[in-house]
């Protein structure tokens, strides 16, 4: 369905390039005056203003239409997906800071395996 859309879209966002780049401005029928108003007869006395005019209009409100659909299914799409897939709690919480060790316990060494007492749970008690 969103790629449907997009393509109707992109559609009519080029139909409404096109129509605009066609159309002539309003100074163009000053050179009517001068003898350049017949290339102004394909599309009659008025030359094809109206025409342009009410399909630009359409075309755009076509567009303007989708352009709101389009928002509405990405604000949609991002909510499921933000709903369905948990954020874990490192990627939320800042780094922490790193700790400064002492230069003196730095140069010790880690104690031997040997050194270490090992406790059984019945010593525990």
């Amino acid at each position: 369905m969103e790629k449907l859309v997009l393509i109707v879209h992109s559609i009519s966002a080029l139909a409404i390039i096109a129509l605009i780049l066609v159309q002539q401005g309003k100074g163009a029928a000053a050179g009517a005056s001068f003898g350049s108003g017949a290339s102004q007869t394909v599309f009659g006395s008025d030359g094809g203003g109206s025409f342009f005019t009410r399909a630009t209009a359409i075309f755009a409100t076509i567009f303007f239409v989708l352009s709101i659909v389009l928002a509405v299914m990405a604000k949609n799409h991002s909510k499921i997906a933000v709903q369905g897939i948990p954020v874990p709690p490192s990627a939320t919480a800042p780094a922490a800071a790193p700790v400064d060790v002492p230069a003196a316990t730095q140069n010790q060494a880690a104690p031997a395996a040997s050194d270490v007492p090992v406790t059984t749970p019945e010593q525990g008690k």
